[in-house]
């Protein structure tokens, strides 16, 4: 497998080793280059030609996660993620593998990634735990929303989806400051 990834290469728009913003915790984000959907108010509008970016093997990408000991989770972002399915699964793969959390932004449909025939977009949803998908609606903008651009997405639970069958959107796990009754 790690001969795989020295040869596999994944085109990247950048990395941010210590994301707070892209899902809950201190995170690695990982943005890819090339979007077709072209959201108008795009955060990331440099990221959507797929020429351009840096090309790097997933050896290199890996490694440079690994070295960073202060993250456990992983966000794969863009650009558009399901717009490089091998490389990004075959990187969520190794990743999930080795205990780590990974969340997906998409600007596709669950529902439409679901029902296409691509093993590698398949694979990619099958090593991912949240997927936040949908388009950037800029109408629809909100900075209330807690990891989404605009009220048309939706936090999705993946593996809890794929065993239902139908969407289940993720809940943040609740926990209380205060101390238990038996203190």
């Amino acid at each position: 497998m790690e001969n795989d990834f020295e040869n596999t290469t994944i085109s990247l728009y950048g990395t941010v080793p210590d994301s707070i913003v892209d899902g809950p915790g201190l995170r690695y984000a990982v943005f890819v280059q090339g979007c077709s959907h072209h959201c108008p108010g795009c955060h990331n509008p440099e990221s959507q030609p797929a020429e351009g970016g840096t090309e790097t093997t997933l050896a290199a990408l890996l490694a440079d996660i690994r070295a960073n000991g202060l993250v456990h989770d992983v966000t794969l972002s863009g650009g558009e993620p399901f717009e490089q399915p091998e490389a990004c699964a075959a990187l969520a793969a190794a990743l999930k593998r080795e205990g780590y959390g990974i969340w997906c932004y998409t600007g596709y449909l669950y529902d439409d990634l679901a029902g296409r025939t691509d093993p590698a977009i398949a694979n990619l949803l099958d090593h991912i735990d949240v997927l936040v998908d949908g388009p950037f609606v800029e109408s629809r903008k909100s900075l209330e929303l807690k990891w989404c651009g605009s009220s048309n997405q939706r936090l999705i639970d993946v593996p809890a989806t794929r065993r239902a069958g139908s969407v289940v959107e993720w809940q943040p796990a609740s926990f209380s400051l205060e101390k238990p009754s038996n203190w």
